[in-house]
């Protein structure tokens, strides 16, 4: 069994997060710049087995695909193209940044930590993670 890899894209920054190979856990991976995703990804599948990526998806509050979705679609085409036997999930991704300042504050980070763009995109993309798997086990569990 691989990693699940989850994928916050920004137009700057790419925020990472992984399982445990068991897929039970979500961790922070890294923040990367959108210009070097691709090649820390291509490094990365060298080196861990990853089963599926999960890329946040995001939403308005009227569950519209938001503006950032003109950078993100050309992404994940890319994606497809360079992992073509990797499944990529897409999971909606509202409210991710909000939750990372609120863990960040209670986590109680100072204000010079939670204004880093990188750690709370990295958090993001760990909570997208969390957020995927709790909804498959969820789902499992219905079944």
């Amino acid at each position: 069994m691989g990693r699940i890899l989850s994928i916050d894209y920004g137009k700057k920054r790419v925020g990472l997060a992984v399982t445990d190979p068991l897929q039970i856990i979500a961790n922070g991976l890294t923040t990367v710049s959108s210009n070097d995703v691709y090649r820390f990804l291509e490094d990365y599948t060298r080196k861990e087995q990853v089963d599926k990526f999960v890329v946040g998806l995001p939403k308005t509050m009227k569950n519209e695909e938001s503006e950032s979705m003109k950078y993100i679609k050309p992404f994940v085409a890319g994606l497809k193209k360079r992992f073509p036997t990797i499944p990529i999930e897409m999971y909606d991704e509202r409210f991710t940044s909000v939750i990372a300042h609120r863990a960040m504050l209670e986590g109680g980070l100072k204000k010079k930590e939670r204004q880093n763009k990188a750690l709370v995109d990295e958090m993001s993309a760990t909570i997208i993670l969390q957020s995927y798997m709790e909804s498959r086990n969820n789902f499992k569990e219905l079944v």
